[in-house]
């Protein structure tokens, strides 16, 4: 069964409002738990013993144990809007290490004003808001590496 397959079944079983379903084959054991808003899968995929060889006692092996998690929309965190990071790069709050941020939590923000810089092959991008609002939260450390779409601001727009 392939990731796809996979993705397909949790799809199914979320729709379906089933609580549990087991799937177990030969080669591997899927549980899909849902509930609460949340969808949980946990897939064991069991290693093939070869039958020409004779089993020795001792400690079993752990089959490898993958939990995939669907992100559950939380409640409180959807009036806010979120600012993604439209580059893949290194965030930092500051311009420099010794100034100050561009901006802090509970500050209000209006639209063209700068959140942060993204480094991205040596060269610093201002990220600018599109949105005025108040900052409620940064969830990106500041020095570390960013994807494309990463989440990096809640802004309150109201």
């Amino acid at each position: 069964m392939d990731l796809k397959e996979i993705q397909n079944l949790i799809k199914f079983v979320a729709k379906s409002g089933t609580s549990e379903v087991k799937l177990e084959t030969d080669d591997f054991k899927i549980t899909i738990k849902t509930g609460s808003g949340e969808t949980v899968t946990t897939v064991v995929q069991q290693a093939a013993i070869p039958l020409q060889q004779p089993v020795i006692a001792a400690a079993p092996q752990e089959a490898p144990v993958v939990q995939v998690a669907a992100p559950a929309a939380a409640s409180d965190d959807s009036k806010y809007i979120t600012v993604k990071s439209p580059i893949i790069g290194t965030f930092y709050r500051k311009p420099s290490p010794d100034k100050p941020l561009f901006a802090e939590v509970g500050q209000t923000i209006s639209e063209g004003d700068v959140l942060c810089v993204i480094e991205a092959m040596k060269l610093f991008n201002e990220i600018e808001s599109e949105i005025s609002g108040k900052i409620v939260k940064v969830l990106v450390d500041d020095a570390t590496p960013v994807e494309f779409d990463q989440p990096l601001f809640l802004v309150d727009p109201s």
